[in-house]
């Protein structure tokens, strides 16, 4: 099989699992929906990270895109999901592109900071907004697919929406990173003088990046109030944003699957631990981070490289 293409067999197959799981345990798809929504916010983080990038201000473009769903749902009355879809990542992409042409020519603290001062500042729009609900929102009610609905008992549905919308953003994500601006990231992150000696433009490839990673957090957002039903201002807060920095370090920056594994087990976790450990729950999540940081340094992604790397190992031995 092309390089290009070894991340299709276990995207397709996770997808499937996650939807038998769905099918048979319906009571985890709220959890599932969740994990699998912040997973997308995450897939355009990492790459970001890839070019050495690191955006405290993710949280800006998923509430855009949930906020989008929000209001084109309940004051233009449109209901269907591929629209609003569509319109959210359109939106994302256009002031991604605004907000980029100052963004691409920072790097390290200085982007971090920035991407991070743009959520805030939406966050205290939507804050002081009354008629987007203020602190407390307002809810989604109504979107369907083809008449379908996805939410409430036929929730399952809005995760199989979700699950397809995951995997066409993991494809698109994973073939752009074998593109030449792909590419070009990993050489902006080690020697970016360089890479402008050769000719190319290196804030072109972190505008490009950005506006992907803006519209696959859109994505999220619009997905997460689809299917909860609700958005309010916390989307932009800078709690949501480090939230997605988190998953990134747990995901790595190996491959597109990752990022959903780990938003997933994140998420799990956070159910269980709030569970059986209602009053320390923040403490045993975060204990778990850390244990997973100090195991697992380069992330989940790190047990797939891991393995080819030990079975070559053997084979010359």
């Amino acid at each position: 099989m092309n390089r290009t293409f070894t991340f299709l067999p276990p995207l397709i197959g996770g997808a499937a699992l996650l939807a038998l799981i769905a099918w048979f345990l319906p009571s985890w798809n709220f959890v599932l929906a969740i994990g699998l929504a912040k997973g997308l916010p995450v897939l355009g983080l990492v790459l970001l990270m890839r070019g050495g990038l690191v955006s405290f201000g993710q949280g800006l473009y998923y509430a855009l895109g949930g906020y989008t769903v929000g209001l084109a749902s309940q004051f233009w009355g449109l209901k269907d999901a591929a629209a609003l879809l569509a319109i959210a990542a359109v939106g994302a992409a256009v002031v991604a592109f605004v907000l980029g042409l100052l963004l691409s020519r920072y790097r390290d603290i200085f982007f971090a900071m920035l991407t991070l001062a743009l959520s805030m500042l939406l966050y205290g729009i939507l804050v002081k907004t009354t008629e987007l609900g203020g602190t407390d929102g307002f809810n989604v009610h109504g979107v369907t697919l083809l008449g379908i609905p996805l939410t409430g008992a036929d929730r399952i549905n809005g995760l199989v929406l979700l699950l397809a919308v995951c995997v066409l953003g993991a494809i698109n994500l994973g073939l752009f990173g074998a593109t030449a601006f792909g590419r070009l990231l990993s050489g902006v992150r080690d020697n970016e003088i360089r890479v402008e000696y050769l000719g190319a433009s290196a804030n072109r490839a972190v505008l490009i990046a950005s506006v992907l990673a803006a519209v696959m957090a859109a994505l999220g957002g619009a997905m997460s109030g689809i299917i909860v039903g609700h958005i309010d201002p916390e989307m932009a807060f800078w709690a949501t944003s480090g939230e997605f920095v988190v998953i990134a370090i747990l995901a790595g920056t190996g491959g597109v699957v990752a990022p959903f594994v780990a938003a997933v087990v994140l998420e799990v976790v956070r159910s269980f631990a709030y569970q059986y450990a209602p009053n320390t729950w923040q403490l045993v999540l975060g204990l778990i981070i850390l244990a997973l940081i100090l195991f697992l340094p380069q992330g989940l992604s790190g047990l797939v490289r891991r393995g080819p790397r030990a079975a070559n190992a053997g084979e010359k031995s």
